[in-house]
């Protein structure tokens, strides 16, 4: 790839570089016919860079790791830093992508891109609710459980119980998070681009394939994993 791809193809290469190109203002849809070379030159940027960054942004793959084993602390650090980060970073950006589309093509399809919108802007709210959670109350004790199974002290007690306690408001949260993207699923018939599709609309739809995918990964390390040792620690010290 050269820098003097069209922004357009750039974007067309990955969901990775309409992220990067998102992230320096670089307009690959409007602006699609433009160079990378001639629009970073206008923005003060530096093309070679901006492949770079997609090139790394492609290469980064987490790991591999067996969290069964994994101390607490280590597997909590691993959600926070890779799923909690994706879905701060992403969150934002694909309401942007939904409100842009439902403003240019809205009328080419209303029922569906206005339900398509309220779906998702009520997930987004209830996931940025579910992380600030996780983050402030159940994940410090998870940590200090770990802590402890690492030094053979007993586990701390909380102020809510049982730690199963938050763990069922959370697997409950995650269950209706499931069904939401069960719900966008559908109304983007599986990911698939209308016909009258623009680079916003395949970005839109290749970002919510790809929250989709890591949800599913994220869920499943917590409520499958995470939340599983951190129950078992406390019936053991109990």
């Amino acid at each position: 790839m050269t820098t003097t791809v069209k922004l357009a193809d750039l974007a067309a290469t990955s969901l990775n570089a309409v992220r990067i190109l998102e992230q320096h203002g670089l307009d690959y849809c409007c602006g699609g016919k433009q160079a990378l070379e001639e629009a970073c030159t206008a923005k003060g940027l530096a093309p070679d860079q901006i492949l770079r960054e997609i090139d790394q942004a492609a290469g980064a793959t987490a790991a591999d790791r067996d969290w069964q084993t994994a101390p607490l602390h280590e597997l909590v650090s691993h959600i926070v830093e890779t799923h909690h980060a994706y879905l701060k970073l992403d969150l934002p950006v694909l309401q942007a992508r939904i409100e842009k589309v439902v403003a240019v093509h809205g009328a080419r399809d209303p029922e569906r891109l206005l339900c398509l919108a309220e779906v998702f802007t009520g997930l987004r709210h209830e996931l940025e609710m579910h992380l600030q959670k996780e983050e402030s109350i159940l994940f410090p004790f998870i940590v200090q459980y770990g802590r402890a199974e690492l030094r053979n002290q007993t586990v701390p007690p909380v102020p809510f119980g049982s730690i199963a306690n938050p763990v069922a408001v959370m697997d409950r949260e995650h269950t209706d998070a499931s069904v939401a993207l069960k719900e966008i699923c559908d109304l983007t018939d599986g990911y698939t681009p209308p016909p009258y599709a623009c680079a916003t609309v395949r970005a839109l739809y290749d970002g919510l394939r790809a929250l989709e995918k890591d949800l599913h990964v994220h869920i499943h390390l917590e409520s499958n994993i995470l939340f599983p040792r951190a129950i078992a620690l406390e019936v053991t010290a109990s």
